[in-house]
C-alpha cells in the first residue's frame, strides 16, 4: 500500500511526541549511517518546534549525529515492533541495521538522513549545540515534520481500527504497549491558566 505522506505545521510537529512513544533515530555521516531505537525523546518548544533525544556517547548514532549535526526522529506503530527491536537490540558499530533487518529507507527533505519508510510520522532535526553539555541529552530543532494520513492529518492523531498503525511503547524485555482507544473530555469553563 502506498503510504500518504502530509506535511505536519512545524509549529505543531511536537505534538507527534506529546503521548510518550517509543521513537527511532536515523544518523549519517560520511557514506556510514545507523539506526537506533530510542524511548527516551520529548518535545521542547513550540515555535522554533525543538525535541530532546538521549542518545549514549559512546555509540555509533551518537559520533554519527556529533558529525553531521543532523538526524531523523521517526515513531513506529505496532506493526514495525520486531524491527524496532531489532534496531534498538543490536549495536550498529557491529552490523550494518539497514541491511541485516531489510529496512527500507527514503531520503529526508532537509538533511542527509535516511529516513525509515516503515515508520508513521518523521522528523528531521538539526542539532543545537550546547557547549556546557555534559550528559547525553541532543536537542534538536525540527526543519520539517510529516506524517502517515492514516493515522495523522489535520494536526491530529486519529488511530482507526487497524492495531498495526498504532504508535507504541517499550516498556523492557522485547514488551511493548500499543497506544489505546482515544476519547474526549469537554473543557470545565473557567479562566485559562
Amino acid at each position: 500500500m502506498k503510504v500518504t505522506r502530509e506535511p505536519v505545521t512545524l509549529s505543531r510537529a511536537t505534538q507527534l511526541l506529546n503521548h510518550g512513544p517509543v521513537t527511532i533515530i536515523t544518523s549519517a555521516h560520511s557514506g556510514r549511517s545507523n539506526v537506533m531505537a530510542a524511548s527516551w525523546a520529548m518535545p521542547l518548544d513550540f515555535d522554533p518546534p525543538k525535541v530532546v533525544v538521549v542518545v549514549d556517547s559512546r555509540t555509533l548514532t551518537r559520533q554519527l549525529i556529533e558529525a553531521s549535526g543532523v538526524f531523523g526522529l521517526q515513531l513506529p506503530s505496532r506493526g514495525f515492533a520486531a524491527q524496532t527491536l531489532a534496531v534498538g537490540s543490536n549495536t550498529g558499530a557491529e552490523v550494518d541495521k539497514f541491511s541485516a533487518f531489510d529496512l527500507d529507507t527514503f531520503p529526508a527533505q532537509n538533511i542527509d538522513v535516511p529516513m525509515l519508510a516503515g515508520c508513521i510520522t518523521w522528523m528531521e532535526c538539526k542539532v543545537i549545540p550546547d557547549d556546557s553539555q555534559r550528559h547525553d541529552l541532543i536537542i534538536g530543532e525540527v526543519v520539517a515534520a510529516y506524517a502517515d494520513s492514516r493515522v495523522y492529518s489535520n494536526n491530529r492523531w486519529h488511530f482507526g481500527d487497524d492495531p498495526d498503525l498504532r504508535t507504541c511503547h517499550y516498556v523492557a524485555g522485547g514488551t511493548f504497549f500499543a497506544t489505546g482507544d482515544a476519547f474526549e473530555v469537554t473543557p470545565a469553563s473557567g479562566s485559562a491558566q
